[in-house]
């Protein structure tokens, strides 16, 4: 038997899980010459309309508690049904981690974890929700925040996405279903060669150049930033950057970028500067993969900020 592909979608209850694998259903497919399986970890107000999906060659089963969702029930629903794909509509509360390992034998392939997230929900869920949000949002290859709007935080969203996991994809979906590609505004003007990058943009300018990287090819940028030179680093290389906020105390993180200094070993670990850099896009251990990287023209001392976070909001 060839490999069956996985999908898995995440979310928390009524994120359109299940209006988006109907979808996924339909406009890649898959029930035209594939023979499919949805397992349904949860009953939300969708539903699946059973009678349609067989003539869509698609069979959907069901699992009610996590300690029955094994590598054996999947086993019996491989020599049962005998799915070339199977859609995983998983349940929200349950832990994602250790799906992979725990849950999908091996005729079983994981191609693309999907979380759909409600974009007028997602605040409350970060403030009170943050530990299992973020579980879903690290393994995503793809995050679709329906239900957006011209009010939704767009920068905001992205930014709680990309610093945990900088490789997924960012949808907006309107009410009405269609895409939102409207671009996010930018607070610095990216038609200069000079940017200088004040506190409140720096989250902002750090994500962007994290996944647009060659947007930056061969600007020049200054900011106040904190030193990260441990021992461990090679000679000429160390991290300006700052500690950030995305939403709470709790959710405070490192975040900086390779740089490039023939001096760097001069720099104190910790200490506070002004560093004027022109980027590149390059390789990077670090980034694994290409990523923006800061070739240093100037080091200036600073004081320590009266605030040393920076904020996302």
């Amino acid at each position: 038997m060839d490999t069956i592909g996985v999908y898995l979608f995440t979310g928390f209850m009524d994120s359109g899980k299940t209006t988006l694998i109907k979808e996924t259903l339909v406009e890649n497919g898959f029930e035209i010459e594939s023979k499919n399986l949805i397992v349904v970890c949860e009953d939300g107000d969708e539903e699946y309309d059973e009678e349609k999906l067989k003539t869509m060659n698609t069979s959907v089963v069901f699992v009610e508690n996590k300690e029955d969702f094994t590598k054996d029930f999947m086993d019996k629903c491989v020599r049962e049904y005998r799915p070339d794909n199977i859609f995983i509509e998983y349940n929200g509360t349950w832990e994602v981690a250790d799906f992979a390992e725990e849950v999908l034998p091996e005729s079983c392939e994981l191609v693309q974890v999907l979380t759909t997230v409600d974009a007028t929900t997602f605040d409350n869920y970060l403030t009170n929700m943050r530990t299992m949000m973020m579980e879903q949002l690290f393994l995503s290859d793809v995050v679709i925040f329906n239900r957006s709007d011209e009010n939704t935080p767009k920068i905001k969203f992205r930014t709680a996405v990309k610093t945990n996991n900088r490789r997924a994809q960012i949808v907006y979906e309107r009410k009405d279903g269609t895409i939102d590609e409207t671009p996010e505004p930018l607070p610095y003007d990216m038609s200069k060669d000079f940017l200088e990058i004040t506190d409140m943009d720096y989250g902002v300018w750090f994500i962007d150049a994290q996944e647009n990287p060659k947007k930056y090819d061969g600007k020049t940028v200054k900011f106040l930033a904190l030193v990260y030179n441990p021992d461990k680093m090679k000679k000429g290389v160390f991290v300006p950057g700052r500690f950030a906020m995305t939403c709470c105390i709790e959710d405070v993180q490192f975040i900086g970028f390779k740089a490039k200094y023939d001096k760097s070993k001069e720099i104190p670990h910790k200490s506070w500067i002004w560093v004027t850099a022109e980027m590149k896009t390059e390789f990077a251990m670090e980034y694994k993969g290409k990523g923006p990287v800061l070739y240093v023209k100037e080091i200036e001392k600073a004081e320590k900020p009266e605030d040393e976070l920076v904020y996302f909001n």
